[in-house]
């Protein structure tokens, strides 16, 4: 895990958001690289309907909204003494993707070259990280997703929570986390009574983990009842958890936006950073 994308827009998220970037890129030596990005363009535009701000449409201020989330970036990085990436360097160092403002879907496809997109929790706010952004990362990329929270944690995976519900999503998130698994100090695999999908057991997990040589804990629940992600979050807390790792959208994202599910409650809720893939 050491190739990490760093999708950049005006929001007030970006600081935690690069804070955080930067507290994985040196967990892991990694290099970060950060894309200007904006919303989907609408598949149609009509002069007599009202569709909100589309000032992003106009070519200058495009480039102006691309060079001043670059310079944001860079400043950044560099005030913290990361290196800029040269031809052939290894190790923490940053570099810039250029070009015009990359919309939502392109940061889906783009991501797909990555280890993990690190993205802010998204809200329907204004001035916050857009929804659109984390779902067609989540769908898009074949890769997982740290999501991070409102305020920027002081650690970062020193006690990671994996929130076990035994489905694929989750199944292939804890691989694609392992990474982090392996340098946690301490990893609790959790589950709830009557919550999830059939397969295997939490301790089926644990013992797996166990043999790739990480120092596992279980922790079996009370039925959350309906209310599976904000019990999640509540268990991540009260165990001291600075990552929690969990599957994304194990139910449809229609039926999660319908009737709700752990992955939209935890999506606009969380307080820790959250490790997701589909």
């Amino acid at each position: 895990m050491k190739s990490i994308l760093v999708p950049v827009e005006e929001h007030l998220l970006i600081q935690p958001v690069l804070e955080t970037a930067l507290l994985l890129g040196r967990a892991l030596d990694g290099y970060l690289e950060g894309m200007a990005i904006t919303p989907d363009l609408p598949p149609y535009i009509a002069s007599d309907i009202a569709i909100g701000d589309i000032s992003f449409l106009d070519p200058e201020v495009r480039r102006q909204r691309a060079e001043a989330a670059r310079r944001g970036f860079e400043t950044f990085m560099t005030a913290q003494g990361v290196p800029q990436s040269g031809t052939g360097r290894s190790g923490l160092s940053f570099g810039w993707r250029g070009g015009d403002l990359a919309e939502d879907d392109f940061v889906g496809h783009y991501a797909r070259a990555f280890d993990i997109t690190v993205l802010g929790r998204p809200s329907d706010e204004s001035h916050h990280p857009r929804p659109p952004t984390v779902e067609a990362t989540l769908f898009e990329s074949g890769r997982p997703v740290l999501l991070v929270p409102q305020t920027p944690p002081a650690t970062l995976g020193t006690t990671a929570v994996i929130a076990w519900n035994r489905s694929t999503e989750t199944a292939r998130t804890v691989a694609l986390a392992m990474p982090l698994l392996a340098r946690a100090q301490r990893v609790v695999v959790v589950d709830f009574e009557d919550w999830g999908v059939s397969g295997p057991s939490v301790q089926d997990l644990s013992r797996s983990l166990t043999r790739n040589g990480l120092s596992v804990e279980t922790r079996s629940l009370p039925n959350p009842h309906g209310h599976a992600g904000e019990a999640i979050l509540s268990a991540t807390v009260s165990l001291g958890g600075d990552l929690l790792v969990k599957g994304a959208y194990t139910q449809s994202r229609l039926r999660q936006f319908i009737f709700g599910g752990a992955t939209s409650h935890i999506l606009l809720n969380t307080t820790v950073p959250v490790l997701m893939a589909h």
